[in-house]
Formats: structure tokens, sequence, C-alpha cells
């Protein structure tokens, strides 16, 4: 910045000189700055005198930019745009009343609700809302104030908090024959009625993985009902449609209604967890931190 202010001697002239560029006039320029037209001469005058060009050709009526005006005229206006985009993202930001929550549809549906009147009893006021999406959103970018990201909790951009490691279990209906039946082993859980996910924007284990964390032998033949959404999973595993993979944040509620029990005794935690994550550009405000602090507050609470 030191360099820039040696060579324009003061940025008030690019401001000027990108007004009397946009209009390819100084008395209108001067009308959008509410300042004399000769002012703006000047300081076109002296922002050509310290860079040695000449960025204006003058006529007796009218001025147009030379070949080195449209050069500066073009970074300029495309500098102070990036800028306009980002002061406007910040001041939304500042403004926002109500404060949004990235997250699955069954981590939503399963996490989430079951705890909003816990946290609408401790904060009344704060007008939280679920955004459910099926991929890994740019919060900043997209206006997002919080998210629950999977990985190992480092995030360009973003600070984290652990809310859950990542554990998966086998899960099924009470009511489906399977789920009552003697499954001593890997094998006889193989041959069993499987669901698989296949999410296409957020890559998440699938069954292969887990047989072959277990020691297991398992050879995926492309049977099996496959859905691309985990919230359908879930409920396909509660209507008796098979034996579906269960992260055990996630399904922890539904075990403890019964909606769904454990199929054997096997569980793999990765080395992945899942993270709230929120970005490190802009400072939360308040009641997004009151959110962000519920949240953890909440999942740890959970695993003790």
């Amino acid at each position: 910045m030191d360099e820039v202010q040696d060579l324009v001697h003061s940025l008030h002239h690019l401001r000027v000189f990108e007004v009397a560029a946009r209009h390819r006039s100084f008395t209108r320029a001067a009308e959008e700055l509410n300042v004399s037209q000769p002012a703006v001469s000047l300081a076109v005058r002296q922002l050509e005198q310290a860079l040695g060009v000449r960025l204006f050709a003058r006529g007796h009526r009218s001025v147009s930019l030379t070949q080195a005006g449209e050069m500066l005229f073009a970074d300029v206006s495309a500098g102070l745009g990036l800028i306009l985009e980002t002061a406007r993202l910040l001041r939304r930001q500042g403004r926002q009343s109500h404060v949004t929550l990235s997250v699955s549809t069954a981590f939503a549906n399963h996490w989430m609700v079951p705890r909003l009147a816990d946290f609408h009893r401790q904060h009344p006021g704060i007008d939280l809302r679920l955004q459910t999406t099926d991929k890994d959103l740019d919060l900043a970018q997209e206006g997002v104030t919080l998210g629950v990201r999977r990985g190992d909790g480092n995030w360009r951009g973003y600070a984290a908090a652990k809310i859950a490691e990542e554990e998966l279990i086998a899960v099924a209906s009470p009511r489906l024959p399977a789920a009552q039946a003697e499954i001593a082993t890997l094998g006889d859980l193989a041959a069993q009625q499987l669901i698989h996910l296949e999410e296409p924007f957020r890559p998440r284990p699938g069954w292969r993985e887990w047989f072959t964390a277990l020691s297991g032998d398992y050879s995926d033949r492309g049977g099996g009902l496959r859905l691309n959404d985990y919230a359908l999973v879930l409920q396909a595993a509660m209507a008796g449609e098979g034996i579906a993979l269960g992260w055990r944040h996630v399904v922890a509620g539904l075990l403890h209604q019964d909606l769904l029990v454990q199929v054997g005794p096997w569980c793999w935690q990765t080395a992945a967890a899942f993270h709230l994550i929120w970005s490190r550009e802009a400072e939360l405000p308040a009641q997004a931190e009151a959110v962000r602090d519920w949240i953890i507050e909440t999942a740890q609470a959970d695993r003790r």
C-alpha cells in the first residue's frame, strides 16, 4: 500500500479518475462527486503528473481515455467493484437479524430438530434458520453463518469445533427379521439386505469401507436399495427395507426411541469427525456466537 501511495500520491485521485473515466466527462463526474469541475480536472492532472502519462485526451467539449487511461480504468473499476461487493457482504452480515446453519437433511431432521425446543427455551430471541444442502458450501460466499462439515477440522479460512467423532454402526428397524435373528459374524451381516448411501457431491464411507475397516469379507455386487440422501436411507431403514449404516451421533435419538436398533456389536470409528465451522474472515455477531456455543455445549453433553 505504501508503494501505491507513492505512485498515485492520493487514493482520492483514483476515485475521481474512476468517476471521470466512467462518465467520459469531468462535468458529470463533478456532479456525482458533488465537487466543482475544476477540482476534478486538478485531481486528474495531479494523478497524470504522478504517473508520468496522460490518461485523458482533452477536446473542446469532451474528454476521452488514452490507451494508458483505458488500462488504468479497467483495473481501478474492477478493484473498486470487488471492494464494493465485499463491503456489501460485510454490511449484510452485520445487519443480519437471523443466524443460518447449513447442515445435511439427516443432521437437521435427527440432531437439530429434536433439540430445537431446548434451544428456543434458552435463546428465545434468536431466529435460527436451518439450511439443508447436499454439498459443502463456501459459507462466506453464500452468506451462511455456521455449517457442519466432516473432516479433520482443518479448512482454510474457517475456524472449527468438533461436535462428534465419526462412529459407524449397523442399524435396522426392530421389526426387520434380520434385526431379530442371530447375526454372529460379519459374514452373516454381509448376507443381509443392505441399504447403500451414494451421495453425489459429499462422499461418505459405505459398506465396503466399513467391512474392510473391521476386517470383514464383503463384495458389493450392486444389489440392495441405493439412495443419494442419508435422510432417505434412515427412512428406508425405519420402514424395514434393510440394514443401513448409522452415524451414531445422528441415529442416537432413533435408537433411544426404538425406531432403530443396532445390528451386531460392531462399530467403526474412523479418523474423521464432524465439526461446526464458521468463517475467520468476519467477526461472528453476538447471536451467531450464542448459537455456536449452544451447539458445542449440547454436543459435549451428548458425548458425556
